[in-house]
């Protein structure tokens, strides 16, 4: 049975090889880290080999230049270095899915950058803009309800709004912050009230108890979660069983 709702996971993101196996067996989209905040020329080539194996769509993953902290602490950029940043971190793994005959499908960017983008304007309008000029036919993945899809949508870009299976939110739909208490939903019952409240409700439970509508296309299980391949076999599971409703 074919999957309603995409699910994604960043990769090659330095974990080991056989977890990355064990994730494209079960994702439908990977968002392969290149050279930023994690991945290297090899990490690469494994990802686009692993992800044409498996028929698992590819997508960039670039990130801060910023390896001591993975590339989550926040940063500061001018929306002239974002533009630079995306051409040679997109640039490398388009240009390595090329020669494999692997098509780049989406970008996503990572952490620091994912919320920069949410929070700044002028960076959030730049990353659109830049997808539209470099690469027309990517997809841009950004959260559900927030600023980049909004200006995806104003400008004409594809977007596919993003859910995440192992993250908390806070009341007003962004993530809680790493460090902080139900940042990350490790225990796989948690995972599975998450991904039913939003496959079943299109809403997710905040960390003050309410709730907030969610209608993502696509939902996010990291890599780096503990349990992250049993989650995506479940939650696999989950959005095959789920009639689409919207």
């Amino acid at each position: 049975m074919k999957s309603k709702i995409d699910l994604n996971c960043d990769l090659g993101e330095g974990e080991p090889i056989a977890r990355t196996r064990a994730l494209m067996r079960w994702i439908t989209s990977a968002n392969v880290a290149c050279g930023g905040h994690a991945g290297t020329v090899e990490s690469m080539r494994r990802c686009v080999r692993l992800a044409k194996q498996f028929r698992v769509r590819l997508g960039a993953h670039p990130g801060p230049w910023s390896r001591s902290d993975f590339g989550r602490s926040a940063v500061q950029l001018a929306s002239d270095e974002l533009e630079l940043l995306l051409l040679q971190q997109v640039g490398a793994l388009e240009r390595i899915a090329k020669g494999a005959g692997v098509r780049l499908h989406h970008i996503k960017l990572h952490g620091a950058l994912y919320h920069a983008s949410e929070g700044d304007k002028e960076l959030g309008e730049r990353f659109v803009k830049c997808v539209a000029q470099w690469w027309p036919d990517a997809i841009i993945y950004a959260r559900a309800s927030g600023d980049v899809a909004r200006l995806a949508k104003k400008n004409g870009v594809n977007v596919w709004e993003e859910g995440f299976a192992d993250r908390g939110y806070e009341g007003d739909g962004k993530l809680v912050p790493r460090g902080k208490p139900s940042a990350l939903l490790m225990g796989l019952r948690q995972v599975e009230q998450q991904v039913h409240l939003i496959l079943a409700y299109r809403q997710v439970e905040t960390l003050a108890g309410g709730r907030l509508p969610l209608h993502p296309q696509t939902l996010c299980v990291h890599s780096d979660t503990p349990g992250s391949a049993l989650m995506a076999r479940v939650v696999r599971r989950m959005l095959e069983m789920t009639p689409r409703r919207y």
